[in-house]
């Protein structure tokens, strides 16, 4: 890790030579970890700012041969929404509906879709050759497209094909970070994607900072899963940030995992608390391909709160950077409780001291009479947030399982509070920022 009075001494020097004031974001740029403790944790509650509506169970499937989850757009290199000749790209997990809702994780792929007003959707099929991916199962990440037209799509390679075993897949199945990429180009036809690049491992967890499958010793999967590229627009570095487990630097709960001093003196830690060792890591991209990246400390450390912090993803407003992340009930540490949802946290820069945004970090949230409606949001630049219908239920309680997009939310993000002001579409992603 670069010593941060270096970095200080080098950014006070570019500041003097070219006359130019320190932001905040600048100012942050010191690698540091933060925390959601068990005190800001106990704080979650579901309140009439951060409840979603209710999912209408006449819903339509955007591809009814294929269950579809998690899901992100194509996007600009900095960050905003791509277009391509018009069309609206999409990405999500998909698996044949002939498998059961629970078998479709294990033969999960990534599907292309495409839309001329970011409604209507029409799904593409697989984009790449299964025999040269990465992993048994391909899981969700985020996809660019660069300066030349290239889309780099950044996935998890999950599972040894090797060494496979459908049983107990759940506990063993390695995790590692991959990309490849693609010549992309539309007609009245369509979006095509082409010249399929090669499949590469980007990163592996270091088992430091970052959990191995070795070292996991958990009642719940371990991670590091969920690639998300991201230009810091006020730095103009590049890093992947991902879902990831704290390694054995971390096998413990410091008190700051716990709360404050007070707190601490009233708060006991239920035994097992320390085993859910949740982060959220970043490694910074060191060429323009994004095959070349250095590990860095954790942004985010969940340890005794929550064992799971899937899908981390950037939204920057000026200086400051809301750091979002989805989580479910049943990965909270003993002794707390949450709903399914996205949880968000604001700093002041990429590397700033994160705070739990509306005091406990709950953004958005299932109504509290069908608690997993719809899981996996994603918090778009604008403020739409994107998510898929899961497991609806009816007003007897009979699931009805979903597999496709769920209605479009917009938030409004206010410093360090937000809320929900309005319903959209279902999958609806409107045009922002350049086109291409």
């Amino acid at each position: 890790m670069r010593s941060s009075k270096i970095k200080k001494f080098v950014l006070s020097a570019v500041v003097a030579a070219n006359c130019l004031a320190i932001t905040p974001a600048m100012a942050a740029e010191v690698e540091q970890t933060s925390v959601w403790s068990r005190q800001q944790a106990e704080k979650v509650k579901l309140t009439e700012e951060t409840t979603a509506p209710k999912i209408d169970l006449e819903f339509d499937l955007v591809a009814p041969d294929q269950w579809v989850w998690d899901t992100w757009p194509l996007q600009n290199r900095d960050g905003s929404l791509a277009t391509v000749n018009g069309y609206r790209v999409a990405f999500a997990l998909v698996a044949p509906r002939t498998l059961g809702w629970g078998e479709r994780h294990t033969e999960a792929r990534i599907g292309m879709f495409y839309s001329k007003n970011g409604k209507d959707w029409t799904y593409a099929g697989i984009p790449y050759d299964y025999d040269n991916a990465k992993g048994y199962m391909q899981w969700a990440g985020t996809s660019m497209i660069d300066e030349d037209g290239k889309v780099h799509l950044f996935y998890t390679a999950t599972g040894d094909r090797e060494n496979w075993d459908y049983n107990g897949w759940d506990k063993r199945a390695v995790q590692r970070l991959a990309k490849t990429t693609f010549d992309i180009s539309a007609d009245k036809n369509g979006v095509h994607l082409t010249n399929e690049g090669k499949h590469e491992i980007i990163l592996e967890a270091d088992g430091k900072h970052y959990e191995t499958i070795e070292q996991a010793d958990s009642p719940i999967i371990t991670a590091f899963r969920d690639p998300f590229f991201l230009q810091d627009p006020n730095t103009g570095k590049e890093y992947i940030i991902f879902e990831g487990q704290a390694g054995s630097n971390r096998d413990f709960i410091k008190p700051e995992n716990i709360g404050d001093e007070e707190y601490r003196k009233t708060h006991s830690v239920p035994a097992g608390a320390e085993k859910y060792n949740g982060n959220i890591g970043i490694a910074e991209v060191l060429d323009e391909d994004v095959s070349e990246l250095k590990l860095l400390p954790p942004l985010l450390e969940s340890i005794g709160t929550n064992h799971q912090m899937e899908r981390p993803h950037v939204v920057v407003n000026g200086d400051n950077y809301y750091l979002f992340t989805i989580s479910h009930t049943f990965t909270y540490a003993p002794g707390l409780t949450g709903p399914d949802g996205v949880y968000g946290f604001v700093g002041e820069g990429l590397f700033g001291d994160y705070k739990p945004m509306n005091e406990s970090g709950l953004v958005i949230a299932n109504p509290k009479e069908n608690p997993y409606q719809a899981y996996s949001w994603m918090v778009l630049p604008d403020q739409q947030v994107i998510s898929f219908i899961n497991e609806p239920k009816d007003e007897n309680g009979q699931v009805k399982f979903g597999g496709t997009f769920a209605p479009t939310l917009k938030i409004k993000l206010d410093g360090d509070t937000s809320e929900i002001t309005k319903e959209g579409k279902h999958g609806e992603i409107k045009p922002f920022g350049a086109n291409r």
